[in-house]
């Protein structure tokens, strides 16, 4: 249940432009949250705009209260304390809309879609090609932030999505980067 939330405001800094710094908070929430083994955290972005560098300059944590504090008592902020302000935990507003806030995946590689139609469907290296030129590459223009995966080492863009507002919350759980398949956040 995401019954509250903090807030995690980027200070300015001339030094760091505010998406290298974003990318810098977001993947140490993320290690965070594999540290935390949870399923019951999200995240939001209050300031998402459907642009590139679009999510603005807070990062929003939403959960139970208890669930905040034990994610709080983590060392997880070292090395960014002078980059940003951290608001105390409140409670989320009774009267909000519900969005979901979901990875969007580009089919951008020809290659790797070449050898995926290679093996599921035995085509030659040329056939494959034939199939799926270099102009079969899919660009999204949507925010963005820079990870690198916990679990896998493997870094990739996450681009990230806000599907349009529901009448009702949608009940399920939220990754290790603080997003859903299925469920929806409080959006304000």
């Amino acid at each position: 249940m995401l019954t509250h939330y903090l807030d995690i405001h980027l200070r300015p800094d001339p030094e760091f432009p505010a998406s290298q710094l974003l990318a810098a908070l977001y993947a140490k929430l993320h290690r965070a949250l594999v540290q935390l083994h949870s399923e019951d955290l999200a995240v939001s972005f209050p300031g998402y705009s459907d642009k590139p560098l679009g999510l603005g300059q807070t990062l929003r944590v939403l959960g139970t209260a208890e669930r905040l504090r034990q994610l709080m008592a983590l060392p997880w902020l070292s090395g960014m304390t002078d980059h940003v302000q951290v608001s105390a935990t409140a409670t989320v507003p009774a009267d909000v809309v519900h969005r979901q806030l979901s990875r969007v995946q580009a089919k951008s590689s020809p290659e790797r879609l070449r050898r995926r139609q290679m093996k599921r469907h035995g085509l030659t290296a040329e056939q494959a090609r034939e199939r799926i030129p270099d102009s079969a590459a899919e660009s999204l223009k949507l925010p963005f932030l820079p990870v690198r995966s916990a679990s896998t080492g493997q870094s990739f863009m996450l681009f990230l999505r806000l599907g349009p507002p529901c009448s009702a919350a949608a009940a399920g759980g939220f990754n290790a980067y603080g997003l859903s398949t299925t469920a929806t956040t409080p959006w304000f």
